[in-house]
């Protein structure tokens, strides 16, 4: 088989496929509250046009997808979406990113469609707060949501809370107490600059070491653990006594480049070998021929820098190549 290769030896087995731009929150870091533009439901790829995609991904290596967006359990045939890429004999994980307003409706039958996993967005367990962040997000949804994924079996339940100074931070102890009971992983992730035009986001961005300041501060000990599934690039630890886990992701501050499997899908179709830059190439066009699909994916692959260059841009340096203008939520994270 030939494998999805760059020119730094990263192989290349994992896509993030984003199935809608739209989303039900304006999460402060994800989207501005007014004057998105989202694409015409035309624009955005088909359910087959994504189930015909990732079969001849699968050939090429691809055995994880996680499916995000925008919100992905907006759309009304998620269901026959997940279902379609996972009855391909070669996946052998199917994940969910979602703000979980939706789950406890949707779980049962995305778990029979054969999702595996989900990772839900939780940015605060306070109810304003919550709110606030989300712009307008109702907290005891989310948390209905993941009693509901507890229930239908996902496992493992991941928790993303995206640290943001002033905000979230002094809900640490909160979050990683919520690890005491419940065997979840709750992933600490930097605040990233993706599509954010100027530098207001350095005014809220937060070292990740603040999460071993509080534990010191609070005499919680801890210790590492490599046995979360699907764990990624989050380095994990467990509380003592507790049954879940916590992990934290430095896409800036420690990034994981050199160890980077990700291609990413755009809800219009354009495929990204790299979040963070601007490069992105549409993939529409040629589904229907697997010769000139692949040529088009390796050379995006092909093209790809060796580093995102965002701790640059914390540091106020120059960078090699030009930033993405997309938000995260026409990504797809």
């Amino acid at each position: 088989m030939q494998l999805l290769t760059d020119r730094f030896g990263r192989v290349h087995d994992y896509i993030r496929i984003s199935v809608t731009d739209r989303c039900n929150l304006r999460c402060v870091y994800c989207m501005p509250d007014e004057g998105m533009t989202f694409l015409p439901h035309e624009q955005v790829l088909s359910k087959n046009e994504i189930v015909d995609f990732m079969k001849i991904m699968v050939g090429y290596g691809i055995k994880k997808v996680r499916i995000t967006g925008g919100e992905p359990l907006l759309r009304t045939d998620i269901v026959d979406i997940i279902a379609g890429i996972s009855a391909l004999p070669e996946i052998e994980d199917i994940a969910v990113t979602t703000n979980a307003m939706y789950l406890v409706k949707k779980a049962e039958a995305l778990k029979a469609a054969g999702l595996t996993r989900v990772n839900i967005s939780l940015d605060s367990l306070q109810e304003d707060r919550f709110k606030t962040i989300t712009r307008g997000g109702r907290l005891q949804k989310v948390l209905d949501g993941i009693a509901k994924a507890e229930e239908v079996g996902f496992f493992p339940i991941k928790l993303n809370v995206v640290l943001i100074k002033g905000q979230n931070d002094d809900e640490i102890l909160d979050f990683l107490q919520f690890t005491k009971d419940k065997d979840i992983n709750i992933r600490f992730i930097e605040y990233m600059p993706i599509g954010h035009a100027g530098d207001s986001w350095k005014k809220q961005y937060l070292s990740l070491e603040t999460i071993f300041d509080a534990c010191k501060e609070a005499g919680l000990a801890y210790q590492p653990v490599d046995s979360v599934r699907g764990n990624g690039p989050s380095e994990n630890y467990r509380l003592e006594g507790a049954k879940g886990t916590f992990g934290l992701i430095h896409p800036v501050s420690s990034h994981f480049c050199a160890s980077c499997n990700r291609l990413r899908l755009t809800a219009d179709g354009y495929i990204k070998a790299c979040l963070y830059w601007d490069e992105e190439m549409n993939i529409r066009p040629f589904i229907d021929d697997p010769q000139k699909l692949m040529d088009l994916v390796q050379k995006s692959i092909d093209n790809k820098p060796e580093s995102h260059e965002m701790a640059i841009a914390l540091q106020d340096e120059m960078q090699s190549h030009k930033p993405t203008t997309r938000r995260m939520s026409q990504i797809g994270g």
